[in-house]
């Protein structure tokens, strides 16, 4: 990909003070990542919440793991700012700017790695997991969940038919996703999705929504120019034709869950092979 990072840092900046008012989504996503943390037999003194935002799930961690110290970063300084407000008076989590294609700290720092749907705001994924797996301790666990191909299917398709322009981000496959991770030196990869179809009144909402977590088109190749009132009754048009019988517009969103384990010692020629779950 070829993403602004000062686009997406100031984006989410702007969005962070009202953020939590509509990322419902991204809470729906957080609770079912944690749910499978339930199945993990792990006790982690230090954990590391990659592209924590507000803090939402940096505090379910902390309420997971009372014992554990947790660190919580994000690119941007909005979202870092807000999650520090966010922080109860006893509450000892660490956050810092960051980009988590370049983290601060040193090899082996973490037994746990979580991420929620941050993961998209990257440049180079294939590095991404070689990062994670440098600041995670052997025999240490990463857990993440990202956005797969099928998301906003509708919204892309519907623009095909206005222009070619780039106005909704790329998402990468879940298949391509397992074999980064797994090159990345991981193991016991594990992979699965799942579909949450989001529905609304009018593709204005749909907008809206997506403009109000900062979640907006980031690719550099993106048009700069304002939505011409033409453009925008073609997009319309075009969305309508995925109404359901109810009077609903649908938004698909293909969520991609991982999660893996870092070697305990340096691989020896074995090869490995991850498990999708569809």
């Amino acid at each position: 990909m070829n993403l602004d990072k000062q686009s997406i840092s100031h984006s989410f900046s702007k969005a962070a003070a009202k953020y939590d008012e509509s990322a419902f989504l991204q809470k729906e996503v957080a609770s079912r990542l944690l749910e499978r943390l339930e199945l993990m037999k792990i006790k982690p003194e230090r954990i590391l919440d990659a592209g924590c935002g507000t803090g939402y799930s940096t505090k379910l961690l902390a309420k997971k793991y009372p014992k554990g110290q947790l660190v919580g970063v994000d690119i941007a300084p909005g979202m870092i700012a807000k999650a520090g407000k966010n922080k109860s008076l006893f509450d000892k989590t660490k956050y810092q700017i960051a980009d988590i294609e370049q983290l601060p700290f040193a090899n082996n720092s973490f037994d746990l790695v979580f991420s929620n749907l941050a993961l998209l705001w990257i440049n180079d994924q294939k590095n991404l997991f070689i990062e994670l797996n440098r600041v995670l301790k052997p025999g240490g666990l990463l857990i993440f969940s990202t956005f797969g191909t099928d998301t906003l299917m509708e919204l892309k398709q519907s623009w095909s038919k206005v222009d070619q322009a780039v106005h909704v981000n790329d998402f990468y496959d879940m298949h391509i996703i397992g074999d980064q991770v797994y090159n990345a030196q991981f193991e016991n990869t594990v992979m699965d999705r799942d579909i949450i179809t989001l529905t609304y009144k009018t593709l204005t909402g749909l907008m809206q929504d997506i403009k109000a977590v900062g979640a907006h088109n980031m690719n550099s190749e993106r048009s700069r120019g304002m939505l011409g009132k033409s453009k925008l009754i073609q997009l319309q048009d075009a969305y309508e034709t995925f109404r359901w019988q109810d009077g609903q517009l649908p938004a698909t969103c293909e969520i991609v869950y991982g999660h893996a384990w870092k070697k305990k010692e340096a691989p020896k020629g074995d090869y490995h092979t991850y498990q999708v779950k569809i």
